[in-house]
């Protein structure tokens, strides 16, 4: 982690806290003299989706705070503050259990593939119910990557 990267954590950490949500990821990227600060944030309780107007609601905050984070220096930013969307890897415990009843492609360490849906989730892993109706259980340890499968009905 940079000093950059720690100052912004710090800086920002009360607003996310107070809102009784989560720092999801923080990227930091650079565009020649500009950055992108891309700041995700998510629900503590992962059955309640996060709405627009929550992640509006500390948008203000964070931006004025980092507007005075000296570490920043003269060198202007765009400041991206929303959700992790479909295409962000399920890593923790609480993404599978925010997920259950979605379909998930998971690639193990081992190199095997597994499709389904989580039909459940724990803090050890999940399990995966396939098209044929076989269920897996996956286990967080095993896993090398898993994403949501996006489906159009």
């Amino acid at each position: 982690m940079t000093s950059v990267e720690g100052a912004i954590r710090e800086a920002i950490s009360p607003f996310i806290t107070d809102a009784n949500l989560f720092l999801e990821a923080l990227q930091i990227s650079s565009a020649g003299k500009h950055r992108l600060i891309r700041i995700l944030v998510d629900r503590l309780d992962p059955q309640t989706p996060l709405s627009l107007d929550e992640v509006t609601a500390i948008t203000k905050p964070i931006s004025e705070r980092l507007d005075s984070l000296t570490e920043l220096g003269e060198r202007p930013f765009t400041l991206e503050v929303s959700s992790p969307g479909v295409d962000f890897p399920l890593t923790l415990p609480r993404h599978w259990a925010k997920n259950v009843g979605r379909l998930v492609i998971v690639t193990l360490k081992s190199g095997e593939q597994a499709t389904g849906r989580i039909s459940s989730a724990d803090e050890e892993g999940a399990t995966i119910e396939s098209k044929k109706g076989v269920a897996q259980k996956v286990l967080l340890a095993e896993i090398a990557q898993a994403n949501i499968e996006i489906e159009f009905k």
